[in-house]
């Protein structure tokens, strides 16, 4: 049987970033926006922790083969939320898209997204071709195609490259559905999000069950509470494992009540 494998944490600077990374890091120096997992071998999905001090840009991701080979369909896990901390997805009413050029012009692209408050344990799927933002005082799990194509339609001011001309053609200018609502697929099991690039499931585990996974492609098991063993090797929160594709697969054995978010490629 083959090893599971705990993926290496990339944290990356960001200027809307923070300093405060507990539970999860040792505080920095310097503000840390985001951790990437990362495998030896380039995978069809990305897991990254978001920490939010200030709100992230106004931005949309191209689809397959517009781009590039991939694009970037993501969904969102809410791990923390200050009180009042929101995100916006899509907008308050649709717009056409020539009122969205000129609102990016002026800035009014910010009022006219729909800023919603959020609390820990939402999820939010965000297809490409939707307007987004995260604001600030979150911290959040991203699954995500493995791709970094961003095109910015608004930056506060902040002195970075804007995307218009990009961005602008490709949106989505209707109005976003919201949360997601769990779906219970098994006794400790709620789906999460289903798409053609990813499957996520939210997994909660008590002390001494032992579950054995089938086997999937790209089978990533993302700790967020609890201690135990994975195929006998210790895991804690914050951590990513990535399973074997085939073959017998390696138990998932809690010491304390744990909590996973699952994600792998479906089969078409």
């Amino acid at each position: 049987m083959e090893s599971p494998v705990r993926l290496t944490p990339s944290l990356r600077e960001r200027v809307w970033g923070r300093t405060s990374l507990t539970p999860w890091y040792p505080d920095s120096e310097k503000p840390v926006g985001e951790s990437w997992f990362l495998a030896e071998r380039e995978l069809p999905l990305l897991v990254k922790w978001i920490f939010t001090s200030e709100r992230l840009s106004v931005q949309v991701h191209p689809d397959d083969l517009e781009d590039g080979p991939r694009g970037k369909t993501e969904m969102w896990h809410i791990l923390e939320a200050d009180p009042g901390a929101t995100i916006a997805m899509g907008f308050r009413e649709p717009v056409t898209r020539e009122r969205l050029w000129e609102a990016t012009r002026t800035g009014e692209v910010e009022r006219l997204m729909n800023w919603v408050p959020v609390k820990p344990g939402e999820t939010y799927f965000i297809p490409a071709h939707t307007v987004h933002a995260i604001g600030a005082g979150i911290v959040l799990c991203e699954i995500q195609q493995n791709s970094d194509v961003t095109y910015r339609l608004w930056d506060y001011g902040r002195p970075r490259e804007i995307h218009v001309e990009k961005a602008v053609p490709i949106a989505e200018l209707g109005v976003h559905p919201g949360a997601s609502h769990p779906v219970p697929v098994g006794t400790d099991t709620d789906e999460l999000v289903r798409c053609k690039y990813f499957v996520t499931e939210l997994i909660s585990l008590k002390e001494g069950d032992s579950f054995v996974p089938a086997p999937e492609k790209s089978q990533l098991w993302i700790c967020l509470d609890g201690v135990g063993a994975i195929g006998g090797e210790g895991y804690q929160p914050g951590e990513v494992w990535l399973l074997p594709e085939s073959g017998d697969q390696p138990a998932i054995v809690p010491d304390y009540a744990s909590r996973f978010l699952r994600t792998y490629v479906p089969a078409l």
